[in-house]
């Protein structure tokens, strides 16, 4: 910092004092500040937060006085506090600067030297209205009769309330340019507070007046601050948010109330009663029994998270302190609400999306690390522990992070660096809103400089010689707000470890039942087991055991907010202990948080990943973000099928070739469904990665068997043999739940008798499927031949011959649809593509389809619905057979198939969505219909597959509201928790969807 000159010096030029304005050496001379003697003057001027606007206000101040001016120049070149309030001031908020040029001899207010007591306060607006005290039986404390009651005492009393304020802020910012002691945060808050009761009593005194005139008040009416006004922790522009308790609850009583908030409102501050029982829409004024009767039948989580901070204000006090000692004690037991843990977390999200993405880093109050983390972290743990502590009944936030670390819920050295970056944001909160006294949070843009310089200097931050001021500020704020969310994590987490591993030997640990219970708020359905695996993963080897107790803090939360935190825990330590000899396994947590985060997230939302990751740990490598992007969307489908049928046909053994398919099939499944949990594949995507692996897994063991029997019998294979793919096999669309419907087919080689030669691929088709079906931990690889000619009654395997010769002779209308689906997928490439070239005469006949064979189709259509949807399933929710579901959609795109791709070749096609997209491009179906239907398939198919990875296994009913549906919902890519939202997106999907079904499929 450049140091003063001393009087010997010459005049500092306005370049140094930090003066940019063109006319501000005309306007320093014009004050006579530009001699020596007027150096401390200027050097003060020269630390306002902004000194051009200090000395432009200063001249229209000078211009107002008049002569009174001398007595100002004076006292600022001899009273220094003065001279650093009012140049602070003037630097600081231009609104506080044009209220002073507005009665300019209010600059007398700052030479106060103590800040006005409540009961001063009070007096001070009272006496504006010429208010005495209520009397009469009815008459409360604190209820005041205006004798001024008309239009003019709203701005008599704004001007006193804007002195009182102007001297709070003058006295909040001195320290910025003299050596003034810093006004502590607390203070700043309970003056605020205490200045808002005062206005509060001022304009209920006044609504008296206009309300009951000379008559005697009859009602009684207690006034209930909440919110910060309530925690006495105040900003120094907001809402008052207040309720209203009434005997009796009135006309008059109502009347009183609306014209306090609209005095209150005019003169003062918003006054806010949004936080009554039912909001907006409920009564303004109720009794003491009516808001009783509500929050015990009525009231949501967050109506008792918000009566935290309720306080009588003003009014008839006894009956506010008689409405807080009837609610607080169901505030206390809200924990214990089956919905506490969901709905704390519903609003915290909330509040969170209310700020736009672009705006969060700049966002004080409800962005990343912002105030409201620290407020909602404090209030969850007042809440958990409050039911059984007493000391934590305090409703300001730093005094309760100090009784919570006092008793060891939090960590003593977490909540100092808490509170300390607490106070920190709030400060520059503060200093935001005095700038034009308008209710804002938000910080200046990175690259407005100038409004950066502003705000370090109004918030005492100074260059540290490496940075400006501005700099300097902008790390400050990163660095307080990574240290929020850092701690914010801790903050819940920490304590329960020191619960099962000793990290400091001073620190207080928490009771078992205290660590049940703050898991239970953390989301444990099951609490003791939670703790259980916590002492398992952090004993142990002591190495492991610290790393896992490092980590944890941070796990724990993101599992926190996955759909089934229980379950994640305890995979988390299954898979831990499964891989307790991989050193890299922990520090790939510790060393890559997308890794941790993604892990946990998988963890804690899926049944059907956690055993693939313990047979295929090297997935969880995947994880891990590359140049590209993650890289578990590195590898390509076909890449990794050339690695199975590669690493299958190392084994002459097939049972060895098998495995070896299998396993890297698993590796592939837990890549892909990891993709697709965190929403990194779309669902044609999923789809087709799915449909390759089980391909390639076909091929492989195909070949292995059949090199197997060659080696065994020490002859060649009498016989080519295929695997036709079918049903969402051949379209590629198969899912995690689906089977593998497949045709076999095989061509006696020249010289071989047929009868040799099918049974010989009868034992390969059958040996195939016992391999590939047997056992096994992983998810099943079932092969379904049922869709054969005649069914399970005919010959698993007929040779092409005999095929072309059933089709031609005996084919049914269901098996011609079958038959769309079919597609050569393994086996003989050559005579895959002879088959479909016999089977296309069958599927794609000339003419199109004919009207019996449609009728049919039709009927079949009709005895699936009736008949094939599982007892007590509900259709509207059947993600295959239901209305608007997989099946129809399916069954109307293959009836258009069946019309119209004698004509239209690009209905040569197995995929449901590429053949919709030829119908939208030839017209067969409007774009708009097909849109529907896309929409349908995709929306039912993603719910199909969030099922099975939510619940471990094949499913097609989606359940009911709860808890798996919202899990369901998460999974499925859905953008909110909220499952009932989902479920009616679905519903209205499916049922558009549907009403195409039956124009179109239905005739």
């Amino acid at each position: 910092m450049v140091r003063p000159p001393t009087a010997r010096s010459a005049v500092p030029g306005v370049g140094r004092l930090g003066l940019l304005e063109p006319n501000a050496a005309a306007n320093l001379r014009e004050l006579a500040w530009d001699n020596v003697e007027s150096i401390p003057v200027l050097w003060a001027l020269s630390r306002a937060p902004d000194a051009d606007l200090a000395l432009t206000t200063l001249m229209r101040l000078r211009e107002e006085l008049g002569t009174g001016w001398a007595e100002l120049d004076s006292a600022l070149r001899t009273d220094k506090s003065l001279r650093g309030r009012l140049f602070a001031l003037l630097g600081a908020s231009s609104a506080l600067g044009d209220h002073l040029v507005a009665d300019p001899s209010a600059w007398q207010e700052l030479r106060r030297k103590e800040l006005p007591s409540a009961e001063q306060l009070r007096a001070e607006l009272l006496a504006v209205v010429e208010a005495e005290p209520e009397r009469g039986p009815a008459a409360g404390p604190l209820v005041f009769r205006a004798g001024k009651s008309g239009p003019e005492v709203v701005p008599l009393l704004r001007k006193r309330y804007r002195d009182q304020l102007m001297l709070l802020a003058a006295q909040d910012l001195a320290a910025t340019v003299e050596n003034e002691p810093v006004l502590p945060y607390e203070v700043v808050g309970r003056q605020l507070a205490d200045m808002a009761d005062a206005a509060l009593t001022a304009a209920l005194a006044v609504a008296i007046a206009r309300v009951c005139g000379d008559k005697p008040l009859e009602v009684r009416l207690a006034v209930i601050a909440m919110g910060k006004t309530g925690a006495r922790e105040l900003n120094y522009v907001s809402d008052v948010d207040v309720l209203f308790v009434a005997e009796p609850a009135d006309a008059t009583a109502t009347r009183l109330a609306a014209e306090l908030m609209t005095v209150g409102g005019t003169a003062f501050f918003e006054v806010d009663a949004a936080l009554r029982p039912e909001g907006k829409a409920g009564a303004l004024v109720r009794t003491l029994d009516s808001h009783l009767a509500y929050y015990k039948r009525w009231a949501r989580t967050w109506e008792f998270q918000a009566l935290l901070k309720n306080r009588p204000a003003t009014g008839d006090l006894e009956l506010g302190q008689a409405y807080r000692d009837a609610l607080m004690p169901m505030v206390w037991t809200a924990s214990e609400r089956p919905d506490f843990v969901a709905d704390v977390r519903a609003m915290r999200r909330r509040v969170e999306d209310l700020v736009p993405a672009d705006m969060r880093e700049r966002e004080l109050k409800l962005g990343h690390g912002s105030l409201r983390d620290v407020e909602f972290a404090v209030q969850l743990l007042q809440l958990v522990h409050g039911r059984v502590d007493e000391a934590l009944h305090v409703q300001n936030t730093t005094e309760a992070l100090a009784v919570l670390a006092a008793r060891g819920y939090v960590g003593r050295d977490d909540a100092a660096n808490l509170t300390a970056s607490y106070e920190f944001l709030r400060l520059l909160e503060h200093r935001l809103q005095l700038q034009r006294l308008k209710r804002t949070h938000t910080l200046p843009a990175g690259d407005d400089e100038e409004g950066l310089r502003w705000l370090a200097r109004a918030a005492h931050v100074r260059p540290d010689g490496r940075l400006d001021a501005g700099g300097v500020l902008v790390a400050e704020i990163r660095r307080n707000t990574v240290r929020v969310r850092r701690l914010h994590a801790k903050l819940f987490y920490r304590p329960l470890l020191e619960s099962v591993a000793r990290l400091d030997s001073d620190a207080l640990r928490l009771s078992p039942e205290a660590a049940v219970r703050q898991l239970a708020a953390l989301g444990y359905a099951q609490p003791e087991h939670a703790l259980g695996h916590l002492r398992a993963l952090t004993g142990g080897v002591a190495r492991k055991g610290r790393i896992q107790t490092l980590l944890l803090p941070t796990l724990l939360e993101w599992l926190g907010d996955t759909p089934n935190p229980d379950a994640g825990l305890l995979a988390y330590r299954r898979v831990s202990e499964a891989l307790d000899e991989q050193t890299w396994f922990l520090r790939e947590l510790r060393d890559e948080g997308a890794v941790a985060q993604r892990l946990m997230i998988v963890l804690g939302s899926s049944a059907y990943l956690p055993d693939l990751l313990i047979n295929a740990p090297e997935t969880i490598r995947l994880y891990a973000d590359g140049p590209q992007g993650p890289l578990l969307c590195r590898t390509q489908p076909d890449e990794v099928a050339r690695g199975i049928l590669t690493a299958a046909a190392r084994y002459d053994d097939a049972k060895r070739a098998v495995a070896a398919a299998r396993s890297l099939r698993r590796h592939e499944l837990a890549r892909v469904a990891s993709a697709d949990l965190l929403g990194l594949l779309d669902v044609p995507q999923v789809c087709r990665a799915l449909s390759s692996v089980w391909v390639a897994v076909l091929e492989a063991s195909l070949l292995a068997v059949i090199r197997a029997d060659e080696v065994e019998s020490g002859e060649p294979a009498p016989a080519d043999f295929a695997v036709i793919g079918m049903g969402r096999l051949g379209g590629m669309e198969l899912g995690y739940g689906s089977d593998a419907d497949v045709l076999f087919v095989c061509d006696p080689r020249p010289g071989v008798d047929e009868t040799k030669a099918v049974k010989w691929a009868n034992s390969v088709a059958d040996r195939l499927q016992k391999l590939l079906g047997a056992p096994s931990t992983d998810p099943p690889l079932q092969v379904d031949a049922g869709l054969r000619p005649e069914g399970r009654n005919g010959p698993l395997v007929r040779t092409l011959t005999a095929y072309a010769a059933y089709y031609r002779q005996w084919s049914q209308p269901w098996e011609m649809q079958a038959l769309l689906r079919a597609h050569q997928v393994a086996g003989d490439q050559e005579l895959g593509v002879r088959f479909l070239h016999v089977v296309d005469e069958v599927r794609y006949p000339k003419g199109g389809v004919s009207a019996d064979a449609v009728r049919e189709i039709r009927r079949i259509k009709a005895r699936v619905d009736a008949e094939r949807l599982p007892r007590g399933a509900d259709p509207a929710t059947h993600t295959k057979l239901g209305r608007g579901g997989l099946a129809d959609i399916e069954w109307t795109v293959q009836l258009l198939q069946l019309r119209h791709a004698h004509e239209v070749l690009g209905l040569h096609n197995t995929s449901t969505l590429q053949s919709l997209d030829v119908i939208e491009e030839t017209g067969l179906l409007g774009a708009d219909d097909v849109a529907l239907l896309r929409d349908a398939w995709i929306t039912a198919t993603a719910a199909r597959n969030a099922l099975v990875l939510v619940r471990g296994k094949p499913s097609d009913q989606l359940p009911g509201p709860g808890p798996l549906l919202s899990a369901v919902a998460k999974v499925a890519g859905w953008p909110t928790d909220d499952g009932g939202e989902f479920l009616d997106n679905y519903l209205r999907v499916t049922r558009r969807a549907k009403a195409v079904v039956e124009r179109v499929f239905g005739g």
